[in-house]
């Protein structure tokens, strides 16, 4: 009786732990270039002193979707998406090179062009850095040009060239602060190495890939996955006490 009490309460943790995970993903419905994570449950053996019977469940994330969303026309210079595969990438408060599909961006006061989370979107040579401009252009392949303060609209002077580069995707993890970075198994020497054959699209922005409706109705599942396993508990425990009534009468 103990076991199915155990398997009840390990059931019902798991479910709250994927209910969790599903909600993340709801909750960034409407975030820019966010990919959604998986969430699946299997049976684990007991480690440690145990009876050879007992398991549990266990929730895990086995990874992420990386699949595009769909791209969203802003017609705002500053704004790109990455179009098919293909990553744009960004520095981390940790000064670590870390990928992102969200293509917002920003000049801060000092010219050095950031995501909209505040992050430096890196170029060729590092940090992309902007002199002032009256007029910017981004090209399919990332090259920015600008129209030089004081300058001829029709001379564009090019700067700079977003770094885009395309991992393998089964290397790739995504973080807790949301960026998608190499798994530690998967370290290379240096930094990634640009890929020529990346573009994207100039005055776009990519949806998350979340399924607002999918989401829900696991969440849904979830729950009433709770409830069962809440009622397998009351159950065991109302064995559990006939059977301690039974022994007393012997």
């Amino acid at each position: 009786m103990d076991k199915s009490l155990y398997i009840g309460m390990s059931g019902a943790k798991q479910n709250m732990m994927a209910q969790q995970a599903h909600a993340n993903n709801l909750a960034n419905v409407n975030t820019t270039g966010f990919k959604k994570d998986f969430a699946q449950a299997r049976s684990m053996p007991v480690f440690g002193e145990h009876h050879p019977t007992r398991a549990y469940a266990m929730t895990e994330r086995p990874g992420t979707d990386f699949s595009p969303g769909s791209l969203q026309q802003t017609g705002r210079k500053l704004d790109v998406a990455v179009d098919g595969e293909g990553w744009l990438a960004v520095q981390n408060d940790q000064g670590e090179e870390v990928f992102s599909r969200s293509g917002s961006m920003q000049v801060d006061v000092n010219g050095i062009l950031r995501l909209s989370s505040g992050e430096p979107v890196l170029g060729n040579g590092g940090p992309v850095a902007l002199p002032p401009y009256e007029n910017l252009q981004v090209g399919a392949d990332g090259t920015i040009s600008i129209q030089p303060v004081g300058g001829p609209p029709d001379q564009l002077v090019e700067i700079d060239r977003l770094k885009l580069v395309n991992p393998n995707p089964d290397d790739l993890m995504k973080g807790e602060d949301g960026f998608i970075r190499r798994k530690p198994d998967a370290a290379i020497d240096g930094a990634e190495e640009p890929d020529a054959n990346a573009r994207v699209a100039s005055g776009y922005l990519e949806s998350s890939n979340v399924n607002a409706v999918e989401e829900m109705i696991a969440n849904l599942q979830l729950s009433r996955q709770f409830e069962m396993q809440v009622k397998v508990m009351q159950s065991a425990d109302e064995n559990s006490e006939a059977a301690a009534r039974l022994l007393q009468n012997l």
